[in-house]
């Protein structure tokens, strides 16, 4: 599947920037490691503009697929992709819970179509490698994670290694590089 075009890169770039959801500085990531920038999923996923353009750019990626979001952070994305498509989605949980339903998939999956996961921000691709594999057990097809940000930070190619293709709706170098041209918050 196709990535984004240069205009769309542009508009996700803005919308972005216009959330103040890129910043600069020194950050410690999840993983453990620093970084000199940060992406803030808080931030685009709480901001209904961001929220719809990354919605829309979802959306016409998703093609037959049931989007699944991994909880709690994708949770926002994988419900506004799943209302501009209007189809359902399922939200894939870090763990089984030992109350209620005890499921770790809420939502029903598919029998007859493939799931792509719905990530905010892949950076080593663990979660996101975490929920397909709990999809697969559950008996799903993944074949995709779409994600709204690839850091470029080895994510890609773990879960390439885990037979799942990262469609990033940008990268790194696309915020960087509007970062270089004036878009510094």
């Amino acid at each position: 599947m196709q990535g984004p075009g240069r205009d769309d890169v542009e508009t996700l770039v803005r919308a972005l920037l216009d959330a103040d959801a890129v910043r600069f500085g020194e950050f410690e990531l999840s993983h453990g490691g620093t970084s000199e920038y940060y992406v803030d999923k808080y931030r685009f996923e709480t901001e209904p503009a961001a929220l719809e353009v990354i919605a829309e750019a979802f959306a016409t990626r998703l093609g037959s697929a049931t989007p699944a979001g991994v909880a709690l952070g994708a949770v926002p994305l994988v419900v506004a992709a799943a209302l501009r498509a209007d189809r359902p989605y399922v939200v894939v949980r870090k763990a089984r819970k030992e109350y209620g339903t005890g499921n770790r998939i809420e939502g029903t999956l598919p029998d007859d179509s493939p799931v792509a996961v719905i990530e905010d921000v892949v950076t080593t691709g663990t979660s996101a490698a975490e929920a397909v594999e709990a999809l697969r057990a559950a008996g799903a097809t993944v074949e995709r994670v779409l994600a709204v940000v690839d850091r470029e930070e080895g994510g890609r190619e773990r879960l390439a290694d885990a037979g799942v293709e990262l469609e990033a709706l940008l990268s790194a170098a696309d915020l960087l590089a509007a970062a270089d041209d004036g878009g510094r918050h």
